[in-house]
């Protein structure tokens, strides 16, 4: 069985679901905009959890060991089992200077998105694998480190014309059924053609995801993490894992 992802709810997602995934990740947690700490830590969540922290509010100014201090006792107090980054805006040195010193303060695991994982040594945390990349290639920068995987259904389009090829993203709202399975990809594919083009549609379906985090889990991939409203259709992922 393929290790199974972290489904991150927001707090309205968690207050209005009776039974929680067994993986559930806190998706509420941000920079303060009226002080030097944070807003939205989790009052209540399932032993084992994961609290996410990004950048919504940009990180200029607010205190590194401020912010290690409210989250100390609380994740103690909640027995997570981690903590991500997820940190998204460019060019803010107080991000990278945060991620090192949770991941040396707090009780549990810091993972930190791939924009501020360079120069660290915690778990990073890196997108989607697009489908018409092979997972060993898109892992290969990061080879040695402990990765955690976020994982969606988000597929694209590839259309080849006399001009070149074009490519355009494909919302899980728009996945498809049926198709030619590709074992190396993990993805499914069709194909349409007509006078002078020809397009392909990659998309992955519950099961290319379940492949993905089997070959994944081989080449240093610890966790995955999804957004609820994605993958709580997918019913291998409400399960615990053995």
């Amino acid at each position: 069985m393929a290790i199974r992802p972290f489904l991150a709810m927001t707090a309205a997602e968690i207050r209005g679901t009776e039974t929680l995934p067994p993986k559930t990740a806190w998706m509420a947690c941000h920079f303060s905009p009226y002080s030097t700490g944070l807003s939205n830590l989790p009052k209540a969540l399932p032993p084992g959890s994961m609290v996410i922290l990004d950048d919504i509010t940009p990180i200029h100014g607010h205190d590194s060991e401020t912010i290690a201090a409210q989250l100390r006792p609380r994740l103690d107090a909640l027995k997570c089992s981690g903590v991500l980054l997820d940190f998204q805006r460019p060019g803010y040195e107080e991000a990278e200077l945060l991620a090192g010193r949770l991941s040396e303060a707090l009780p549990c695991p810091v993972g930190v998105s791939a924009l501020y994982g360079r120069g660290l040594t915690c778990p990073v945390f890196l997108p989607p694998v697009p489908p018409d990349v092979n997972l060993a290639d898109y892992l290969a920068p990061w080879q040695g480190r402990e990765i955690w995987l976020e994982l969606a259904l988000d597929g694209e389009t590839i259309t080849l014309t006399p001009a070149g090829a074009t490519t355009a993203p494909l919302p899980p709202a728009a996945q498809l059924l049926g198709g030619h399975r590709d074992e190396k990809l993990h993805c499914h594919y069709q194909i349409h053609t007509d006078a002078d083009s020809a397009r392909f549609t990659l998309f992955r379906t519950p099961e290319d995801l379940d492949e993905l985090l089997i070959e994944g889990e081989a080449l240093g991939v610890t966790r995955a993490v999804g957004l609820y409203q994605e993958l709580h259709g997918i019913p291998q992922f409400l399960i615990a894992p053995e």
